[in-house]
């Protein structure tokens, strides 16, 4: 029995192979603006997880009018109400430690050095070799490569 496609079945099938040779959606990431309760449904009353302390990012898994499922830098999913999101946008490095340098490059100056857990604020998007433009909470700002950190 041999198969055969119509035009429109080939459409189709291509489609098909491009969609899964593309990437899935670009993940969002968003910080929180003050500290805030993690909730296991969407609600007030629902239990309690955790406290996301502020600055946090966290991985937007579904986004409602005002509630968001979220994931911490440990994998925990929870709720989140919408009005605690929106401060400046955070990377948390998950390297031992990471080396923030004056320019995007390897060679460059060393600025810092950031341990794991360290909140850095994301000043702008990270450049096409990798690298991310982050400032400390002391004013000190530079670059560190973008595979780094958790919550671009």
């Amino acid at each position: 029995m041999k198969l055969r496609l119509r035009p429109s079945g080939w459409l189709l099938a291509t489609g098909l192979l491009l969609a899964l040779a593309h990437p899935a959606a670009a993940l969002e990431y968003r910080s929180t603006g003050r500290a805030a309760l993690l909730y296991d449904a969407p609600s007030t009353a629902a239990g309690k997880i955790a406290v996301a302390g502020s600055g946090l990012p966290l991985e937007v898994i579904v986004d409602t009018e005002a509630w968001a499922k979220v994931r911490d830098h440990s994998g925990r999913l929870g709720w989140i109400e919408k009005a605690a999101l929106g401060g400046a946008r955070t990377v948390m490095v998950k390297a031992e430690s990471s080396i923030v340098r004056q320019q995007p490059r390897g060679d460059a100056e060393i600025v810092f050095r950031a341990a794991r857990g360290v909140l850095l604020e994301a000043t702008g998007e990270m450049d096409s070799y990798g690298w991310l433009p982050v400032k400390h909470a002391d004013g000190l700002s530079g670059w560190l490569p973008v595979h780094e950190v958790w919550g671009r």
